[in-house]
């Protein structure tokens, strides 16, 4: 159990790019309140599908994958996340790419500070604060698989 435990965490920690700082000055994005909106429903459904099962969250996270990189997918061995932004942090990340990825994703890339709390069958086994990245393409939000350090 614990090694599997220090992987769930091993994960949690690449989800939140191993929670590191994120180049740049933070400057508050200026989103209207429907593309803000837009976000907090993003992570709404992750943590719903979460509260649901791990396969539904698994399912959500697989279905709002950057279409660009939807090849990348990650297991989180039957864990689930819950992801509370702090929405003040928002920010435009136009420089960035996934680790180890050439190719910025196409849309606007924005990154988010959030904290994450990874769940085992409904107990918690961890909690990390990092810096996560999503992307508004055509007009939807798309997020990265936990492998790619978000």
């Amino acid at each position: 159990m614990a090694e599997r435990v220090a992987v769930l965490l091993a994960s949690l920690a690449l989800l939140t790019g191993c929670a590191g700082p994120v180049a740049g000055t933070a400057h508050p994005v200026r989103l209207g309140d429907g593309d803000r909106g837009k976000f907090k429903a993003y992570y709404e459904r992750v943590n719903s599908a979460g509260d649901e099962s791990a396969s539904q969250q698994a399912k959500l996270l697989k279905d709002t994958q950057h279409p660009d990189f939807r090849q990348k997918a990650c297991d989180l061995r039957g864990a689930t996340i819950k992801v509370e932004p702090t929405w003040t942090t928002l920010r435009a990340d136009a420089d960035w790419t996934p680790p180890g990825e050439k190719a910025h994703p196409r849309g606007d890339v924005y990154v988010v500070a959030v904290t994450i709390t990874i769940r085992q069958q409904d107990q918690v086994i961890g909690s990390q604060i990092g810096s996560v990245h999503v992307v508004l393409l055509d007009d939807e939000v798309y997020g990265f698989a936990p492998c790619l350090g978000g």
